[in-house]
């Protein structure tokens, strides 16, 4: 027995006495003596000393650490400025689980793994040289940013920047399956391919011909979805990165789709071996329609695909995201196949499902639509809902004939602002175009050439989507409830200040490169129509005067002047906004994740044999002004995410959190009031007995 791997460091003793053996909170300074043991004892002591930054940086050249080339843009002493930057900083993280998740997940480390290459400071410089492309004052402004902690790169960019063996900038990409066999498996391949390089993929299905119909006019032979459903849920788990992160997919269909059933039946718990979906994550598209006949109790209609697209010669995704339109002309038509149930037990099919699995995530399309500023309708979400983008199917043809149709896939280039330091920092402006910034160069040095659809629409759109985290932070901290009309009130004001100055960097790089994206002149950007209604909003309550009462707020002849500028210069970027779920990164910038509130005042997470605990920011002083999602009113929880999405042209990444005791009818109204507030989609369920793990694509 090796004495040694039985004694627990003392960083890890530490931080285990935060709390007491009922969970309790006993010393929260043990977390800071914790981390600060664990950059002594052990990041200190394996960090590979050199005598120069320029020694460090040829020695990571040379031995294949780093790529040479964003280097070779900059001088010497421009480089060791940025450095210098970083280092006067004298950042120290406030939480062990901060220290060690940076430390164990993504600083550079020899290829032993045991001696670590790089400190934070030193990855955050080699992001902003990286994404800066040269430009000495633009590197200089994002040093600043980032390691003031104001906002950072999703993990796979901040963790795969600079580095010569590196993954993808993106983790997160969108798919959308045509319905022949060459569709399916190009499908297959592409998910395969993209989860080898620690992607999250989505995959719509609603285009595939339900169980039974025809191919090649023989009736009764199609297998439906549910084997698509399986043949993904066996690649993800086979093609993961390398091990080291596990493969993530998830798949929607639209609950018009006749397999709607036997698709959500994948995800019980008692489901058979045969049908399971074990892995996969599922989502649900919900159209108005549906909204509206559950309401009267009225049975509706389940369409079959393939007739559909043999009466209409449409894919069923483009016509079941309009229902308004075509519910009854496909109904009236006897030679599309159909059957009918009753949405209401599909409606509790659903809510007993999210109280056992957590799924099916849920998207209200035309929620999403009516709010949506392009031509092309939304038809599907991502593996954590805040990504809403157009789609066009593609269609591919025989191996070697050369008469694919390729349409437009996603990816997702992202970055998160820390709200309580843009805030205390007064750099809402600085930071939004910092991430703008950021996410426009990973755009822009992104191809998946191995996947078109996904280049062509990166190409053309140019879509990124900057979010937020440690909301529920900066309120407990400034003793505002969750859910308070102060809340409402600060969340109103700030995202609105977000929201202008995204445009404003976009219309600003399009007027620079003389580019705007795909189609931009048939959005409501172009005719002006999307700033109908916009205009300054000032604060409301004494106490968010207070907190913005040294906040530049745009005027609303700002905002006209923005109108006449975007209809002028157009927009460079497709889509600008998305709240991601935040939950790996959040922990290395000290804040609690997304728009979400939190749920549990000191976080458990296992990691080996040892458990970490994660005190919430401020909870040595605020710890009463935090309530769980567990506990708070949902209703007011649904108001504050429905204020942000009003000025959000994505997603927000919006859990329900319930008790084990909840039925599911009351499950149901908060659907209901969801739809009504304009939600756009509704990531997992959890029950507060159920762990679900964080979104795999966004985690390491």
């Amino acid at each position: 027995m090796d004495q040694k791997r039985d004694v627990i460091p003392e960083w890890v003793v530490l931080n285990n006495q935060i709390t007491d053996e009922n969970g309790e909170i006993k010393d929260i300074s043990k977390d800071k003596a914790a981390a600060k043991s664990y950059f002594l004892n052990e990041v200190n002591k394996r960090t590979q000393f050199f005598h120069s930054l320029e020694e460090k940086l040829e020695f990571l050249v040379e031995n294949d650490y780093y790529e040479k080339e964003f280097l070779a843009k900059y001088t010497m002493e421009q480089i060791q400025t940025i450095y210098d930057i970083a280092y006067a900083a004298k950042f120290r993280f406030p939480t062990y689980m901060g220290a060690f998740k940076f430390y164990n997940d993504y600083a550079l480390k020899d290829r032993t793994g045991k001696n670590y290459l790089e400190r934070y400071e030193d990855r955050l410089a080699v992001n902003a040289l990286y994404h800066a492309n040269g430009d000495f004052d633009k590197a200089r402004n994002l040093i600043r940013l980032l390691i003031s902690q104001d906002f950072t790169p999703a993990t796979p960019t901040l963790l795969n920047t600079g580095k010569s063996k590196r993954g993808e900038f993106v983790s997160c990409f969108l798919l959308e399956a045509g319905d022949s066999l060459n569709d399916i498996s190009r499908i297959s391949e592409f998910s395969m391919q993209l989860s080898k390089v620690g992607g999250g993929v989505s995959i719509n299905l609603t285009n595939l011909r339900a169980k039974g119909e025809a191919i090649k006019g023989i009736p009764n032979v199609s297998k439906g979805v549910v084997g698509v459903v399986k043949l993904l849920d066996n690649n993800f788990r086979y093609a993961d990165q390398m091990g080291q992160r596990t493969g993530a997919g998830a798949v929607y269909l639209n609950v018009f789709h006749a397999d709607i059933e036997d698709f959500l039946a994948t995800k019980k718990l008692n489901a058979d071996d045969d049908i399971r979906a074990k892995t996969l994550s599922m989502g649900v598209v919900i159209p108005d329609k549906f909204m509206e006949l559950a309401r009267d109790n009225k049975d509706m209609w389940l369409f079959y695909p393939h007739t559909v697209f043999e009466q209409y010669g449409k894919d069923f995704a483009d016509i079941s995201i309009d229902m308004d339109h075509w519910y009854d002309i496909l109904a009236d038509n006897p030679l599309v196949r159909k059957r009918k149930v009753n949405p209401r037990k599909i409606l509790d099919m659903i809510a007993q499902l999210q109280g056992e699995s957590g799924y099916p995530y849920i998207m209200f399309s035309d929620n999403v639509n009516k709010a949506n500023p392009l031509d092309m309708p939304v038809k599907f979400s991502n593996l954590c809902t805040e990504i809403l983008q157009p789609t066009i199917t593609s269609h591919y043809g025989d191996y070697g004939a050369n008469n694919d149709e390729i349409g437009m896939d996603i990816s997702c280039n992202l970055a998160s602002g820390h709200m309580g330091n843009m805030m205390k920092h007064n750099t809402i402006k600085e930071t939004v175009f910092g991430a703008m910034d950021v996410m426009n160069s990973v755009s822009n040095q992104t191809d998946i050439k191995h996947v078109p659809a996904v280049a062509k629409a990166n190409r053309l759109n140019r879509s990124v989507g900057f979010g937020i985290m440690g909301h529920h932070g900066y309120i407990a901290e400034n003793y505002i409830m969750y859910g308070s009309d102060e809340n409402i009130d600060l969340i109103d004001v700030f995202f609105n200040i977000v929201n202008y100055y995204s445009l404003v960097h976009s219309m600003e790089k399009a007027k620079e490169t003389g580019e705007k994206f795909h189609r931009f002149e048939k959005s409501k950007y172009a005719d002006g129509s999307y700033f109908d209604g916009r205009g300054q909003i000032l604060p409301k309550t004494d106490k968010v005067k207070e907190l913005f009462k040294n906040v530049y707020i745009p005027t609303d002849d700002d905002w006209l002047q923005l109108k006449e500028d975007v209809m002028t210069h157009g927009l460079y970027n497709s889509h600008r906004l998305a709240v991601a779920p935040n939950g790996s990164i959040g922990y290395v910038m000290s804040a609690t994740p997304s728009l979400t509130p939190i749920k549990q005042l000191v976080e458990e997470r296992t990691y080996g044999n040892s458990k970490t605990y994660y005190p919430m920011p401020a909870v040595e002083k605020a710890a009463f002004m935090y309530e769980t999602a567990y506990r708070m009113d949902t209703y007011r929880l649904i108001d504050v995410i429905a204020t942000a999405q009003k000025h959000v042209d994505q997603g927000i990444s919006f859990e329900l959190c319930i008790t084990s005791d909840i039925t599911t009818r009351e499950l149901q109204k908060y659907y209901l009031y969801a739809h009504y507030q304009g939600i756009k989609t509704l990531y997992y369920t959890r029950t507060q007995k159920l762990k679900i793990e964080e979104c795999e694509s966004c985690a390491v």
